[in-house]
């Protein structure tokens, strides 16, 4: 079965994008949209699935996949935790201090960032999604886009979408954003078109939630008892690419 339908794929993979329902306008007024819709939020929270691609040095494709929630309070505050297959790890802040907690290793780490959600690229932190995090998602994703289709729609979990793809020089993503009065991001796939094999990193948004409809969280750290302080470049496989799948790790 999987070959028949591998064989198909690679069939469609040689035609062209359609050019109906492919408008360039049309793709960047949704993306904007949502953008716009996101930056609006004061507050919301979710569940997520993802899957990073590696390739291997021996040019085997492998996803990692990892599950996690996400809680935001605009401007300054972020609760997200990830749990995969080699780490249980969570990031607080709380508009002053950012802390890494990995919780199966019994580590932390804290750093000083005082500001608000936008700095915390400054410190190049693990946030899922974080382009769509920003008080401007749309000034993070467009500037360097240098081709945008509308592919029409798609369904996600029973989701109806508005399925959008762009083109960078070094990047391809595409997005798929609930149709209807909350426009936001389903599904988020990057594919890195520089790198060989083409390997993707995939976020499903599952159990979205705004405004009262976000339980109430704490933003203050919660430190396991007996947890080890670090510096944070030392707290192990905080990161989606375990150190075992990294060059030094001779995957």
């Amino acid at each position: 079965m999987w070959t028949a339908v591998l064989a198909v794929a690679a069939a469609i993979s040689g035609m062209g994008v359609p050019s109906a329902g492919a408008d360039e306008t049309t793709a960047k007024r949704l993306s904007k949209g949502m953008s716009d819709y996101l930056a609006a939020q004061q507050a919301f929270s979710l569940d997520y699935d993802s899957n990073l691609e590696i390739v291997t040095t021996k040019k085997q494709k492998i996803g990692l996949a990892s599950s996690g929630t996400l809680t935001l309070k605009r401007p300054d505050k972020v609760r997200a935790t990830r749990t995969g297959g080699f780490a249980d790890v969570e990031l607080v802040f709380d508009g002053k201090t950012v802390t890494l907690i990995g919780k199966n290793a019994n580590l932390y780490a804290q750093v000083d960032a005082p500001g608000d959600i936008d700095h915390l690229e400054k410190y190049h932190r693990p946030v899922p999604a974080a382009d769509l995090l920003m008080s401007d998602p749309d000034t993070q994703l467009m500037p360097l886009v240098v081709d945008a289709k509308d592919l029409g729609s798609g369904v996600i979990r029973g989701i109806e979408c508005d399925h959008l793809a762009f083109r960078t020089k070094e990047v391809d993503w595409q997005i798929w954003i609930a149709q209807g009065d909350h426009p936001y991001p389903c599904r988020y796939v990057i594919t890195s078109t520089n790198v060989a094999g083409a390997p993707q990193y995939t976020i499903d948004v599952r159990n979205w939630k705004v405004g009262t409809e976000v339980a109430s969280a704490s933003f203050s750290p919660d430190i396991p008892s007996g947890a080890k302080k670090l510096n944070p470049s030392q707290i192990p496989d905080f990161d989606e690419v375990p150190a075992i799948f990294t060059a030094k790790g001779g995957r």
